[in-house]
């Protein structure tokens, strides 16, 4: 039995910023590396998702193998940013006992713009663990807002996660888990409306 709560935020952190991930072709991600923001070819109106958890990106990705999705990026942001969006996020699923209904449940989600989904955390291996990480999906205002005003910086971790990867093919899984990132338990304080 795992001591992690099934729903729990887990980051790299400051006092004012929070690091998460996202995988995108390179043409979107050596650009936003190397200016420290997005390029004009990244699309506001889309919806982009966000992740807190590496291995997850990993397992998001494939190691940045994955077809679009070879640089991976770790986008530092106000916590200020992620904290509004995680007030005004839904469920993007139904969830009863959070929701009165389900149609109560689809009025917040038309009008959130941000929706979340609690996945199961990865291992190493990337295989899932007993409980769950966050995805924090951004549209309209909060996907401008987290592009254009929360950013902070942009780091390319592509070589992170080739490095890491060229370890646990080689069996040293050790080294591996060194240089993963700390993700200790992000305070976002009890989150009912997100199930947490």
């Amino acid at each position: 039995m795992s001591d992690v709560p099934n729903h729990q935020i887990r980051a790299a952190h400051t006092g004012t910023t929070i690091t998460v991930y996202q995988a995108y072709s390179p043409r979107i991600g050596v650009p936003a590396a190397r200016d420290g923001r997005f390029p004009p070819a990244w699309k506001r109106e889309r919806m982009t998702w966000i992740k807190p958890s590496f291995l997850w990106m990993m397992y998001r990705c494939g190691w940045a193998s994955k077809a679009d999705q070879e640089t991976v990026l770790a986008v530092e942001i106000t916590r200020a940013g992620f904290d509004l969006a995680l007030a005004g996020a839904c469920l993007s699923h139904y969830a009863p006992g959070v929701h009165t209904d389900r149609a109560a449940w689809r009025a917040a989600l038309r009008e959130a713009p941000a929706r979340v989904q609690w996945d199961p955390e990865r291992d190493a291996r990337l295989n899932p663990l007993p409980y769950r990480s966050l995805q924090l999906g951004l549209s309209g205002t909060a996907a401008r807002a987290y592009a254009d005003e929360w950013t902070v910086a942009i780091r390319d971790v592509t070589p992170l996660a080739r490095e890491v990867h060229g370890l646990l093919r080689s069996g040293d899984e050790a080294s591996a888990r060194a240089l993963l990132p700390a993700e200790p338990p992000y305070p976002a304080g009890p989150l009912p409306h997100l199930g947490a």
